[in-house]
């Protein structure tokens, strides 16, 4: 395949993590730019111990949620995204772990300074990074208006949530 064929295709990222009584748990989903999957990867439960908790403080959850999950998922996927969609704004500090724009669904009427529109969702970016303007512009491109940016991130937490099921039940 040319080098060529392969900078025109558009590749999103869509990750979550979720809370749970095992501990944190993150997806990432990587689709083209229709929505379909085209690769999936989860992490194992990920619990701090209570000297962490105290050392890190208030940083502890942005540290797990950017540095320990969503930096492993992103560094495991063997198709890499040329974005990454969020939904939790803790996500948004992957974006100090990776040269890759972030962005974080913006929900119902809320707005923010660094706001950007891409289908019919409105996204924040990391405020550190206004390079990452012109890299999400040339996404809007290339992204119906009507798309629901927000969907996948539904199916992250679903893809979760039965991974989690069934390893309780192995």
């Amino acid at each position: 395949m040319s080098q060529l064929a392969n900078e025109s295709r558009l590749h999103l990222g869509f990750l979550r993590i979720a809370q749970t009584d095992q501990g944190y748990v993150g997806g990432l989903l990587v689709t083209n730019h229709l929505g379909r999957p085209l690769e999936f990867q989860c992490t194992t439960p990920v619990r701090p111990n209570r000297t962490q908790e105290i050392l890190y403080g208030p940083t502890l959850q942005p540290f797990i949620y950017a540095e320990l999950i969503g930096k492993t998922l992103y560094e495991r996927v063997s198709i890499k995204p040329q974005m990454i969609v969020v939904q939790q704004d803790n996500l948004l500090e992957l974006r100090r772990q990776i040269d890759l724009p972030i962005a974080c669904v913006l929900e119902g009427g809320s707005s923010m300074d660094h706001a950007i529109q891409l289908g019919r969702q409105s996204l924040a970016r990391h405020a550190e990074y206004p390079e990452d303007v012109e890299r999400i512009a040339a996404i809007h491109a290339r992204i119906p208006n009507d798309a629901d940016i927000a969907e996948p991130l539904e199916r992250v937490r679903d893809a979760l949530q039965e991974t989690l099921r069934s390893n309780a039940v192995a």
